[in-house]
């Protein structure tokens, strides 16, 4: 995937952040035309609009469908956006191809369904426009990477991904949990994947928009997608999470956009203090699974099971506690422990027999 180009449409320029900006649904004309021509007025170059939406429950407003094309063309003619749209089925590419859209999204539920995202990749097949992939909406890392690959083989190389949160059972402010850990791995992996974040669909509440496209922009990622209605709180979908473009515009401006470059001689020395301490950490953890390794042939020796859960428990309380007291979040060293944890049983399941 060296090879993939950035995603840049004709006057949308390169200064990050790109911004793709429109409504949930489409849902009048009237609705399209006012919200396109208020993002135009604020300097957006690329209006989204859901023709198709995937409902959890039949019942619901499931899109207006094809007819919504011509209403996207008129606002391109009108006002000169770039228009976009989610499509779901190889019918919904044929018809957005046929009407002119300028850039395709493929959703979280059909990203989760490698069935689904290659039926549209064969419906790509041979076709020049940009795509863009949500992730799915359990945490997989690999999972969204293949459907990526799956358009990427499919000839399309204008790829970008829009990381858009994640469903999780813990209790959270957003609607979808960012775990910013993903989307940061898919980087570190393919630097040259264009990354879009959404932080509508993150959040669930307008409010939480704001601080979490800066949160992208702190990351790096190279622009947003966000639901903008030119009437929010009369939204036929998602209206708690939609802004209106003026409001856009002022969450715009006052992003901070740091730089990527140019370390200064203080930030080099302590990226220099980072490096030994991880090197401490590493040797630390070293050390630890050889005294792991050593109890496991104790416990082998007196016939003892690998686990003890109480054990593991009162570790747990006790290092949490002392992480807290010391300025850490809890969950954060739940997490490292429960992985030292997992590898410690691992090491001592798999001590041989005899040494």
């Amino acid at each position: 995937m060296n090879d993939l180009q950035p995603i840049l449409l004709p006057g949308t320029g390169t200064r990050r952040p790109a911004v793709i900006a429109g409504p949930c649904s489409a849902e009048t004309e009237e609705q399209v035309l006012a919200t396109a021509r208020q993002l135009a007025a604020e300097g957006i170059r690329v209006l989204r609009a859901g023709l198709w939406k995937p409902r959890t429950k039949p019942g619901g407003f499931e899109g207006v469908g094809t007819k919504g094309i011509a209403w996207l063309q008129r606002a391109k003619r009108e006002t000169g956006l770039f228009i976009a749209t989610e499509v779901a089925t190889p019918a919904h590419v044929e018809a957005a191809l046929a009407g002119g859209i300028d850039l395709l999204w493929i959703g979280a539920r059909t990203t989760a369904n490698p069935f689904a995202v290659q039926e549209i990749a064969d419906a790509l097949r041979g076709r020049d426009i940009p795509v863009l992939v949500k992730n799915p909406v359990s945490p997989d890392l690999e999972l969204w990477i293949g459907a990526v690959e799956r358009i990427r083989n499919t000839g399309i190389r204008r790829l970008g991904v829009i990381h858009r949160g994640f469903a999780s059972i813990d209790k959270s402010i957003y609607r979808n949990h960012p775990m910013w850990a993903i989307p940061i791995e898919l980087r570190r992996r393919h630097p040259q994947l264009p990354v879009y974040c959404d932080p509508s669909h993150i959040g669930g509440k307008r409010e939480l928009i704001a601080p979490l496209a800066q949160q992208a922009m702190d990351l790096g990622f190279d622009g947003l997608i966000v639901e903008t209605h030119c009437s929010p709180d009369e939204a036929w979908s998602d209206k708690a999470q939609q802004i209106t473009p003026a409001a856009l515009a002022g969450m715009l401006r006052n992003l901070v956009i740091r730089e990527t470059s140019g370390a200064t001689e203080n930030l080099n020395e302590l990226r220099a203090k980072i490096d030994k301490l991880d090197d401490r950490l590493v040797e630390l953890l070293a050390e630890r699974m050889d005294v792991s390794r050593e109890i496991g042939r104790c416990k082998r020796e007196h016939a003892m099971p690998v686990l003890q859960a109480r054990r593991y428990e009162e570790l747990l309380a006790r290092r949490t506690a002392q992480a807290a007291e010391l300025g850490m979040d809890r969950e954060f060293m739940r997490g490292i422990l429960q992985l030292i944890h997992e590898e410690s049983v691992r090491q001592q399941i798999e001590l041989p027999e005899k040494e």
